[in-house]
């Protein structure tokens, strides 16, 4: 009876050996399996697709608002430039044409020392001054250097004019007459320059921000690169760019 327990324990061990050594390399081959197994990425959520496919038409059309909005930015401020440019020009020419007008004004006041020429105080005398101050006034007149109104007065022999002056003094009256309407005429241009180079420089400090806000637009659509670390954080996005669905671009 102990010899058939002997032989049966000596025959069923190394068969239960060799179950459980099978047993153990399967479970050593399972657990290497796991660990040698990368980790997934949890399954993207269906309900956010279609909220990024939103967004995403969103920055589309900001993208396309702005940069339609920075090239008309971009024209307003060239033709306000063209527009600086010309009213520039025409404040230097006015500047020069004061400038000869005020030396002339001067010329004529330096030789007022000097007495004029004593003439005979006849009717004829009285009338060829009068000719005079005439013809010089119609000439300054169509020169631009007189308007209307003040040839009306001249001819008139009214505010100051007088045709019986000698004509030495009359063209001193009418020197500086001039030099004050060129001034005049200097000032309104300076005024427009400045008002034009003022709005030149806000049509392009607009349209420098709009570009710049319109290629922050475009560098967000752009797929990430394919060598990016998953671990290389994104590059923020401006807030003019975040907000693209609540602030629609306008031209400035």
């Amino acid at each position: 009876m102990s010899q058939t327990a002997l032989y049966h324990f000596l025959t069923s061990v190394p068969e239960a050996a060799a179950i459980w050594s099978f047993l153990l390399l399967l479970a050593l081959g399972l657990l290497a399996a796991l660990v040698a197994r990368p980790e997934r990425d949890p399954a993207p959520d269906a309900a956010a697709e279609p909220a990024d496919a939103a967004r995403r038409d969103d920055l589309v059309r900001y993208a396309e608002e702005v940069a339609v909005a920075a090239a008309g930015a971009a024209q307003t401020a060239r033709r306000r430039r063209e527009r600086w440019l010309a009213e520039l020009d025409e404040a230097d020419r006015a500047w020069t044409a004061y400038d000869e007008a005020d030396a002339a004004a001067r010329r004529l006041a330096g030789a007022a020392a000097l007495a004029a020429p004593r003439t005979p105080r006849t009717p004829a005398e009285y009338a060829a001054r009068e000719r005079w101050l005439h013809h010089a006034a119609m000439t300054a007149h169509w020169r631009g250097d007189l308007t209307a109104r003040q040839l009306a007065d001249v001819l008139a022999g009214r505010n100051g004019w007088d045709p019986r002056r000698h004509p030495a003094d009359q063209e001193i009256v009418l020197a500086r007459t001039i030099r004050d309407g060129r001034r005049a005429g200097w000032e309104i241009a300076d005024a427009r320059e400045r008002a034009a180079r003022r709005d030149a420089e806000l049509a392009a400090e607009a349209a420098r921000t709009l570009a710049a806000e319109a290629y922050a637009a475009a560098e967000a659509l752009r797929p990430a690169p394919a060598y990016a670390s998953a671990t290389t954080s994104p590059l923020p996005v401006p807030a003019s760019v975040r907000n693209a669905r609540w602030r629609p671009a306008q031209v400035g």
